[in-house]
């Protein structure tokens, strides 16, 4: 294999980026945006086939060595991630050609610089570079989040880029404590010189608690999660159905540094704290969804609800717990992005209506459909994935130290979530009447309707799939936690091929 493949997850949508600002035709734009994205999905997909055979991969840019150059790696978590972001790309790319794209300038090279981020967080190996491509994901975010223009999106985007900014200025206090500590930012190298004496522990503890800090920040984690609703709420459809997988950057970012770093030498640095606020979390979560008054606020809260349930993973320090926090993961955040696509077609349908639950213009049939199926997936009813994933993630945090409240507080938020949905879904669905405004035909109906049938098809078609995926969760998880081949294969000490390899 060619190993500068394993960049092309990154380069794809930058070159499309650079395309699209040299051309400026719509229809030029949105060609080359669809290619691109369909080309990430094949590349991503094959990279994730490529990844399950255990063989940790290490790109070095420009042949420098770790720890002194840029380094990606691509192992099973790195791989999915990337996939399914292409995925929840191409989706929300298809819906925004349909018209959204034309409603301000500039989209589609945004679009895919966004996806430049997202991709670039989950492959890189070094604090610095993860850094960099946060800061792009968030510069791009940014405007995309204004795209359209209007007073609420104005207003949520002031409070969205505030807290960012002093996140990003915690983050940049974490490195510069980090590297005047330990002298590195490879996160490989990192984790080797925290097990080695010589250096201030307690300077060393203070700059991997500001990582963390910044992690749950753009995690949601509650009380750092009053941004996530009201932005998630006032962004575009589209646009809100890529953000649903933002969070899970910072989920995956924690526990990548937490199973390479931070259990070795700082196994305490999560403990208890990280629990009780993740199902803080999840509380706050549940009250708001049953205040919700509109589905896309809903979709916001069920994206918070999801990553308070994720929180609860990474002070387990299981690779059984993981396991099945992966699966959610991935099923969760396909299902709470195809609530934002649902909610935008749903909204241009029903007129002046819109998406708030109160009676309406009837949707057509098979959007009464999609939401039934969407419902049943949040809300962890059997047979989709979202009853399976909730299952694995129950019976492996059942002999957790908390693990009594962990499934009081996460029942009653799936009995809230279910109450809701049926309240609310009987007021937006079924609701019987007669209204003066007829309901709207929806412009570019084919591609909203594809996207938006695509999403909400995970929930069925992931539980078809459950068994393998659920599988690669596992062994993704399990090489997460052989911290010690990732080291190895990122420092070149040895080739590590971790396709078996338990965590010991």
């Amino acid at each position: 294999m060619n190993t500068h493949a394993l960049i092309l997850p990154i380069l794809i949508p930058f070159v499309a980026a650079l395309l699209q600002m040299a051309g400026q035709r719509p229809a030029f734009q949105r060609t080359v945006g669809l290619l691109a994205a369909v080309l990430l999905v094949l590349v991503t997909a094959w990279l994730t086939r490529l990844a399950d055979d255990g063989v940790l991969r290490v790109y070095a840019l420009g042949d420098w060595p770790a720890p002194f150059g840029i380094v990606l790696v691509v192992d099973r978590l790195a791989a999915g991630m990337t996939l399914l972001t292409a995925i929840l790309a191409f989706a929300a790319l298809l819906y925004a050609s349909a018209g959204f794209d034309e409603r301000g300038q500039h989209f589609h090279p945004l679009f895919q610089l966004q996806v430049v981020g997202l991709c670039g967080a989950f492959l890189t190996g070094d604090l610095f570079n993860l850094f960099v491509f946060f800061e792009v994901m968030l510069l791009a975010s940014y405007t995309l989040l204004a795209h359209g223009g209007g007073l609420a999106r104005t207003r949520a985007g002031i409070s969205y880029v505030v807290l960012n900014l002093v996140g990003s200025a915690l983050f940049l206090i974490a490195l510069g404590l980090l590297y005047g500590t330990l002298g590195t930012l490879n996160l490989a190298d990192l984790a080797h010189r925290l097990t080695l004496p010589g250096h201030d522990p307690a300077l060393a503890r203070l700059a991997c608690a500001l990582l963390v800090a910044v992690f749950v920040l753009k995690a949601g984690l509650l009380p750092l999660s009053f941004w996530l609703p009201h932005t998630y709420t006032a962004a575009g459809a589209p646009v809100a159905a890529l953000f649903a997988i933002m969070t899970k950057v910072g989920i995956v970012a924690l526990l990548r540094l937490q199973c390479v770093a931070l259990a070795p030498a700082l196994p305490d640095l999560l403990d208890r704290w990280l629990t009780t606020l993740a199902l803080a979390t999840v509380v706050f979560a549940g009250l708001g969804i049953l205040a919700a008054s509109r589905l896309r606020a809903l979709g916001a809260w069920l994206v918070l609800l999801s990553a308070g349930t994720l929180l609860l993973t990474p002070a387990q320090a299981s690779p059984r717990v993981d396991a099945a926090a992966l699966f959610y993961l991935v099923q969760s955040t396909v299902a709470t992005a195809a609530f934002f696509l649902l909610a935008g077609v749903i909204a241009e349908q029903r007129g002046a209506a819109g998406d708030h639950f109160r009676a309406g213009p009837p949707p057509a049939a098979w959007l009464k459909v999609a939401f039934l199926i969407a419902a049943i997936t949040v809300a962890g009813l059997p047979p989709f994935s979202g009853f399976l994933g909730k299952l694995m993630l129950l019976s492996t945090l059942r002999e957790a130290p908390a693990g009594t409240a962990i499934w009081v507080v996460l029942l009653t938020a799936g009995f809230i979530v279910m109450i809701a949905l049926a309240r609310d879904g009987c007021l937006l669905i079924w609701r019987n009447g007669t209204f003066a405004e007829a309901t709207r035909p929806i412009a570019g109906g084919g591609r909203k309707a594809a996207a938006t049938l695509l999403l909400v098809a995970g929930g069925p078609l992931l539980a078809v799939v459950a068994r393998p995926l659920a599988d690669y969760s596992a062994r993704a998880a399990h090489q997460l936690h052989a911290p010690g081949g990732y080291v190895d294969a990122v420092l070149g000490r040895r080739p590590a091929n971790l396709g078996d390899e338990v965590a010991r």
